[in-house]
C-alpha cells in the first residue's frame, strides 16, 4: 500500500466545495444553475450585493425563473440600511457549506465579489485592536476639522488604487480604506494558506475546486454594455424610484452599488438618462478590472474560455475534470 502523503490526508479531512467565479457578465449565474442540477445541490451567493432586499435588476439578482427550482442562500437576507461585511459572509457560508456536506451534498459557491470568496477559501481572519479604533477616530477627527478630502488624500498617498475604487464622497468608506491601507495586518491569514507550498490548494480552508470564466477583454466589455441595456430595459429606473419613494436613502449601503448611485443621481437631476447609463456601463467595466485583480491572487483557479465553446460544451468539460475531485 502506499504511503498517504500529508496533504492528501489533509484533503481528504476538508469538506468540499465548488466555486464559480468571474468578472460580472461572465455568465457564472447560468453555469452554476446547470452544474447545480447536474450535481444536485445548491447555490450560495458569494455577491455583496445580492444580500439586499429590493435590489433585483442593478444588482442581477437571478430571478426564480433563472434560478430554475435550485435552492439559492445568501440572497434578500439584509435591509438596504444593514451594512454586510466579510466575517458575517464568512460565518452564514461556513454554516450552509457544513450542512450541505453532512447531507452529502457538495455545494456551489457562484459570485463576483474577489474579497468575499478569497477570504473564505484562504480562512482570513478579522482582528481590530484597540489601535485601530483609535486610529479611525483620529481621521474622523480629521474629516470634521479640515474635510473628508484631507481623508482622502491620504488615502491617496497609501493605496492609491483604493482610492481610484472607493466612494470618495462616503465618509466610512474611505476611513475604512485608510485603515485598511494603514495598518497591513487588519486583514490577516490563519497558517490555514501557505503562498508558497506546491500544492496550494492543499492550503485551502476548504477541498476545493474553483472554476473561473475567462472572456477576451473586448468580448466581457461588450457583454458588460448589453447587460446595463437590458437592466434598463428590464426596468432598471423603476426600480430605483420605487426604492427611493419606500424610504430607501442614497446614504445607505446598498444605494453605493454599480447601477443604483449612478440612476439615483439621474433621478435627482443631477445627470442626464444618457449620463447614467453610460457612467453604469463604465463603472461596470472598472468594476471587472478591479474582479480580474483579484483573481489574479489566487493562483488555484481552473479557468475555462465560454467564449470558445457552448454552455453544454463548458458543463462536460467541467464534470469531466471534477470527476476524480468529486469521487474522492
Amino acid at each position: 500500500m502506499e504511503p498517504v502523503s500529508p496533504a492528501s490526508s489533509a484533503r481528504a479531512r476538508r469538506e468540499k466545495l465548488i466555486v464559480i467565479l468571474g468578472p460580472t457578465a461572465s455568465g457564472k449565474t447560468a453555469l452554476s444553475v446547470e452544474l447545480a442540477k447536474a450535481l444536485q445541490t445548491e447555490i450560495l451567493s458569494g455577491d455583496s450585493m445580492l444580500v439586499y432586499r429590493g435590489f433585483d435588476i442593478g444588482a442581477a439578482k437571478p430571478t426564480e425563473a433563472e434560478r430554475q427550482g435550485v435552492a439559492h442562500h445568501l440572497i434578500d437576507i439584509c435591509n438596504p440600511d444593514e451594512p454586510y461585511s466579510v466575517p458575517l459572509f464568512q460565518q452564514q457560508a461556513k454554516a450552509i457549506i457544513h450542512r450541505l456536506n453532512a447531507q452529502g451534498r457538495v455545494p456551489i459557491l457562484a459570485g463576483g465579489t474577489g474579497l468575499y470568496i478569497k477570504a473564505l477559501l484562504e480562512d482570513y481572519q478579522f482582528n481590530e485592536t484597540g489601535e485601530h479604533a483609535a486610529f479611525r477616530q483620529q481621521m474622523k477627527d480629521l474629516a470634521a476639522r479640515e474635510g473628508l478630502e484631507a481623508v482622502a488624500a491620504l488615502l491617496r498617498q497609501e493605496d492609491p488604487v483604493a482610492a481610484a475604487s472607493v466612494d470618495l464622497k462616503n465618509p466610512r468608506r474611505v476611513i475604512r480604506a485608510l485603515e485598511v491601507a494603514h495598518f497591513g495586518e487588519t486583514i490577516s491569514r490563519t497558517k490555514t494558506f501557505d503562498e508558497t507550498a506546491e500544492d496550494m490548494q492543499a492550503c485551502l480552508y476548504y477541498d476545493a475546486f474553483v472554476i473561473g470564466l475567462r472572456w477576451p477583454r473586448e468580448a466581457l466589455y461588450a457583454r458588460i454594455n448589453e447587460r446595463v441595456d437590458l437592466m434598463m430595459a428590464a426596468g432598471l429606473e423603476q426600480e430605483v424610484r420605487g426604492l427611493l419613494a419606500s424610504g430607501v436613502t442614497r446614504e445607505m449601503p446598498a444605494m453605493k452599488g454599480i447601477g443604483y448611485k449612478e440612476m439615483a443621481a439621474y433621478l435627482a437631476g443631477e445627470i442626464t438618462r444618457e449620463e447614467a447609463v453610460e457612467a453604469i456601463k463604465v463603472g461596470t467595466r472598472h468594476f471587472a478590472k478591479r474582479q480580474l485583480t483579484w483573481y489574479r491572487k489566487m493562483p488555484y483557479i481552473h479557468w475555462y474560455e465560454p467564449e470558445s465553446q457552448t454552455q453544454s460544451e463548458l458543463l462536460r468539460m467541467i464534470l469531466t475534470d471534477m470527476a476524480g475531485f468529486l469521487q474522492e
